[in-house]
This record gives C-alpha cells, sequence and structure tokens, in this order.
C-alpha cells in the first residue's frame, strides 16, 4: 500500500469539512445533496411568474399539535407584514421580509388563510410527496401558499435525510392553472440536530453548545426557520422559473442560498453573531408580533448579491 500525500490528504479534508459541517436547517425544492464547486452567489430570474402583492399562506396542521406551538407559527407569518407598520423595529421579521420586495414585481404582502386541522392523521403517519401535495390541494387558491405543517411524530419521504421542508407546484382543476404548496415538518423527535440547528447540537461536526430557542420549543423554532425558507423560497421561485442558481430541481434559491448564516461573521458550524434575550438566555434576530422573537436566516439581496443578515 503506498502512502499518501499529506498535502492532498490535508487539501481534502478541509474540503470535505467544509461540505459536511454546514447544518442544512432547510433545503428547500432540494433532493440531492452535492458537492460542487463554488460559483460567485447570483441567483438568476428565469422570466416565470412571481408571488407578488397580496399573498395569503393557507395551513394544514398534519397531527397533534398545542394551541402554544400553533400560535408561535402563526404569530410568524403575522409578523412578516404586520398591520401596524407605524411600530416595527428594526431588525425585524418584516424588515427581513422587506429583502423580497428587491426581486422583481415589488412587495409580497402575507396574510394567514384558512387553517385546517387534521389531528387524526387521516391519510397515516408516515407519508410521502403525493400525500403532501393532496393535503395541500385542500387549500390552494389563485396567489397564495397552501402550507402543510406536520407533526413531531410525523414520517415524511426523505425527512432527516435530505431536507427538513420543501416547496413546490401542483395543478388545479383548470386548464393550465398552477397552485404553490409547502411543507415543513417538526424534527423535535426525529432530528433535531440536523433541521433544528442551531438550538440543537449538529449531527457531524464541532459539538459546540446550541443557542437558546427563542420561543422555548426547538422543534417549532427550528420549524419557523424553514419555513421562513419555503416561504421567501416560494414568493421568489414559485413556478420552477423564478430566481435561483444551480439546476432547476435542486435549486439555490433566496434563503437556501444563505444556509448557516444567520448573523455577521458567520462560518461552517457557527451561526453567526445574534442578539440575546437577557431575561431568558435565548438567541434571536428578529422581534415580531405579540413580543415574539425569533431567530432568521440570512437572505440573498439582488441589490447586494449578497447575503445579507438583520444583525
Amino acid at each position: 500500500m503506498g502512502s499518501s500525500n499529506p498535502m492532498i490528504t490535508t487539501f481534502l479534508f478541509i474540503l470535505f469539512s467544509l461540505f459536511v459541517l454546514v447544518p442544512n436547517p432547510c433545503l428547500a425544492n432540494s433532493r440531492i445533496l452535492a458537492l460542487v464547486k463554488e460559483k460567485p452567489l447570483v441567483l438568476k430570474y428565469h422570466k416565470s411568474a412571481l408571488l407578488k402583492g397580496n399573498v395569503t399562506v393557507n395551513l394544514i396542521w398534519y397531527g397533534k399539535f398545542t394551541p402554544a406551538q400553533r400560535s408561535i407559527i402563526v404569530d410568524f407569518i403575522q409578523s412578516l407584514s404586520p398591520k401596524n407598520k407605524k411600530i416595527q423595529p428594526t431588525p425585524s421579521a418584516a424588515s427581513w421580509w422587506r429583502t423580497t420586495e428587491a426581486y422583481k414585481g415589488g412587495p409580497s404582502v402575507i396574510t394567514v388563510g384558512k387553517q385546517i386541522f387534521d389531528e387524526k392523521y387521516s391519510i397515516g403517519k408516515l407519508l410521502k410527496d403525493p400525500q403532501l401535495e393532496i393535503l395541500a390541494s385542500k387549500v390552494t387558491r389563485a396567489n397564495s401558499i397552501a402550507v402543510v405543517l406536520t407533526a413531531a411524530d410525523v414520517a415524511v419521504e426523505d425527512f432527516c435525510m435530505n431536507r427538513c421542508g420543501m416547496h413546490g407546484s401542483t395543478r388545479g382543476k383548470k386548464k393550465g392553472s398552477k397552485f404553490a404548496y409547502a411543507w415543513v415538518g417538526n424534527s423535535a423527535s426525529q432530528c433535531p440536530g440536523q433541521c433544528a440547528w442551531p438550538f440543537q447540537k449538529p449531527i457531524v461536526g464541532p459539538q459546540t453548545m446550541p443557542l437558546g430557542s427563542p420561543n422555548g420549543d426547538i422543534g417549532v423554532d427550528g420549524m419557523v426557520i424553514c419555513l421562513a425558507t419555503v416561504l421567501a423560497g416560494t414568493v421568489t421561485n414559485p413556478f420552477d422559473g423564478g430566481y435561483f442558481q444551480g439546476p432547476a430541481n435542486a435549486p439555490l434559491e433566496a434563503v437556501s442560498a444563505c444556509t448557516g448564516i444567520f448573523g455577521s461573521g458567520a462560518f461552517p458550524g457557527f451561526p453567526g453573531m445574534v442578539l440575546l434575550d437577557k431575561k431568558t438566555g435565548a438567541s434571536y434576530n428578529a422581534p415580531g408580533v405579540n413580543g415574539r422573537k425569533y431567530l432568521l436566516p440570512a437572505m440573498w439581496d439582488p441589490k447586494t448579491s449578497t447575503c445579507t443578515t438583520l444583525v
């Protein structure tokens, strides 16, 4: 057996580390994890329709969620386009969302629409993509996003393996019509180290101390990170022809292009400098409505062609 070149070994170790040590809180609309040659981060607009103007988010709660868990997520969605614009702090969930205004078409004003509660697991506890699409089809509407939220005891195809959530589109009954939908899962009991990072130690890499979750629920605060990712991806690339880099079936989108970055100074395995709640010790960067605080990922800004953080 021949001896290996130490310089090559070191290079491969660094390359491998940069790949595996970057946690993937949510891979929007992605099916495959691949190591590719790094290219300049420019999300190209592919000329398809975006979701702009008044966009309604309809929710399908699949499985059992407590009222407290539901309120965390509903408050987050309402924080993106709050009714009282005069008292919005900066940074905030609203100022984070305003980055989407820089994408062609102007602002997307988000409101919570219809909510469906399926606590009896009507199609079982093991779901695949066709079942997610069936659930979403119950509330598909024009210029809306149907979001399926699965409870901690629901297994979903590729959950915890290649993704923590996703978004896509489904055909409507009317010929040529398409509707946007998304799915986000609660990873608290299945893979918090992957889908609830940085509130949990990562499954690989340096086992640094996790951050305190701002709402005291690791699984749901992790869902908020993923929901933020898929909502931004949906309004800017709802039908696979909006803003993205790379192949259409595994794109880098508005937030998924900035994976693992939450504050200034972030690097693989370190989320960056964020704010600290002195009362609870929790970490956050985005105040919201009803006194909520959230930790939101960086978003690619078309004006600067960089991943922009709130702090």
